[in-house]
């Protein structure tokens, strides 16, 4: 770790002595990448299999498609209050550096050593096991599929993932664009489907629609939790925001078009799910959508369980290559590993931050159990949030002076604070469980590592001595930012 350095793009460019100057990711992120990195994130396999939770909790058809429609509605104006942000700070690292910029290190090192540690590597990790559970399924029809075949079968995806995105950030997002364009294709194909149905009459789902609809606050929060968690990835351009091209005006104009087309598709794709199965048909499912091609496609629903894999995949790329920006981002402010901040001399990428994040990724595959340890971070993930997002009202009554390409009115950052404090506060209230006490304790445990590591700069003498072997190795350099 290092003091926080800042970094003269002028006069660095003018010195090429000056090593720290000279090496800076490149703008490899057009209009279509960025859209392909928030939709091909968002969409992964959690529309294919979350529909039941959020019936089960909510306990109807109407009040389901209400939290898809209220989460999308939620993503789209955090989102825009994302993009505000995006344009004030243009700095890459999403909710790291704007908590770091408007709160301070203690607040920014705390949501970087839990996402780092925690919850992005878990993430790449859950989305690779449902990855592997469908892409080796039809090589074990008729028998569960051994625990050992699908670890594997993920910690691949997670190799394969690190060696795309350390060789070039172009190959990474055309795989992204790739891999988009076939979930949208598959989504409209369930879409279609559903459409097909309704015409010929299968409406039962949806006469008293509304019955058994609960009212609690805390089965809604849960609702709202499992609903948000296919909504994931909303935020992620902004943790690239130095890679994309004309970020003033590329940001906006992405999330307005992601976020409105993937939540449009989520609510034909639940009413498609709907007019297929009854609501006792879909609560008993163990996978939504391979019970939907077994009634609509029949001998074809392999292609379901095809997608599913590929969408699956597609999300693992997306998270882990936003990720590993969360962790170079850190390094360069002083809060991680000196290594982790530098890029490769000839690829231009943060190749250390994403070998470490791949690693901590492989080590959550090996006890496949941490399922329950993303659910339950799933309400810090909006106590950061509701602290970003509250940083921007900050910047907007206290510095309305500064430049901006793009304003939110500020009555919809307020919507999603008031969300955010909701989605954190409800379930905790309804049904405390130990578990969330556990979560706090990690998060605050945080404050032991920052004092000495980072505070007092109480660093290990060898160190040094191994950054410097490490960066012969991996063949990196420090960099500087690029937010001209």
């Amino acid at each position: 770790m290092r003091e926080r350095r800042t970094v003269d793009s002028s006069s660095s460019a003018a010195d090429p002595s000056e090593g720290m100057g000279t090496l800076r990711l490149k703008r490899e992120i057009g209009l279509i990448s960025a859209v392909s990195l928030i939709a091909g994130t968002m969409i992964g396999s959690g529309i294919f299999m979350s529909p039941e939770w959020v019936l089960y909790h909510m306990g109807s058809p109407a009040g389901s498609l209400i939290i898809w429609a209220a989460c999308g509605l939620l993503v789209m104006f955090g989102a825009l209050s994302y993009a505000e942000l995006g344009t004030i700070i243009k700095e890459s690292g999403g909710d790291y550096i704007y908590i770091l910029r408007n709160f301070g290190s203690l607040p920014a090192f705390l949501f970087a050593y839990t996402s780092i540690i925690v919850v992005r590597p878990a993430s790449v990790a859950g989305v690779s096991l449902s990855f592997a559970e469908y892409a080796v399924a039809p090589f074990y029809q008729g028998c569960s599929t051994p625990q050992v075949v699908i670890k594997c079968t993920a910690a691949s995806c997670i190799l394969f993932l690190t060696i795309v995105n350390c060789l070039n950030v172009r190959l990474a997002t055309a795989i992204m664009n790739i891999f988009t364009a076939a979930k949208l294709l598959v989504l409209l194909v369930i879409v279609i489907g559903g459409v097909v149905l309704l015409i010929n009459g299968h409406t039962q789902s949806f006469q008293d629609t509304f019955q058994n609809t609960t009212a609690r606050t805390g089965p809604i929060g849960v609702a709202f939790y499992q609903g948000l968690w296919s909504y994931d990835g909303w935020n992620n351009l902004n943790f690239v925001t130095e890679e994309l091209r004309k970020p003033e005006v590329n940001l906006p104009r992405a999330v307005m078009i992601a976020i409105p087309l993937v939540t449009c598709l989520y609510l034909l794709v639940n009413v498609s799910y709907f007019a297929a199965l009854t609501p006792a048909e879909l609560l008993s499912s163990g996978a939504v959508a391979v019970s939907w091609g077994n009634k609509v496609l029949g001998n074809w629903v392999w292609v379901i369980s095809l997608s599913v894999a590929l969408s699956s995949f597609g999300s693992a790329n997306g998270t882990f290559f936003s990720g590993g920006r969360v962790c170079y981002i850190a390094s360069r402010e002083g809060h991680m590993p000196d290594i982790l901040s530098m890029a490769h001399v000839r690829c231009l990428t943060p190749s250390p931050a994403l070998i470490f994040t791949s690693a901590m990724a492989l080590i959550m595959i090996i006890p496949g159990n941490f399922s329950s340890i993303v659910n339950f971070f799933s309400f810090t993930a909006w106590l950061f949030y509701g602290t970003t997002i509250a940083g921007l009202l900050y910047l907007k009554i206290k510095k309305p002076e500064l430049p901006r390409s793009y304003k939110v009115p500020i009555i919809i950052p307020i919507i999603v604070l008031i969300a955010s404090v909701y989605l954190v506060l409800a379930p905790i209230i309804d049904q405390p469980q130990i578990e969330s006490l556990y979560v706090i304790l990690f998060i605050l445990s945080g404050i032991i590592v920052y004092f000495p590591l980072v505070h007092y700069k109480r660093h290990p003498q060898f160190l040094q001595r191994v950054t410097l072997h490490l960066q012969l190795l991996l063949e990196v350099a420090p960099t500087a930012k690029n937010t001209n």
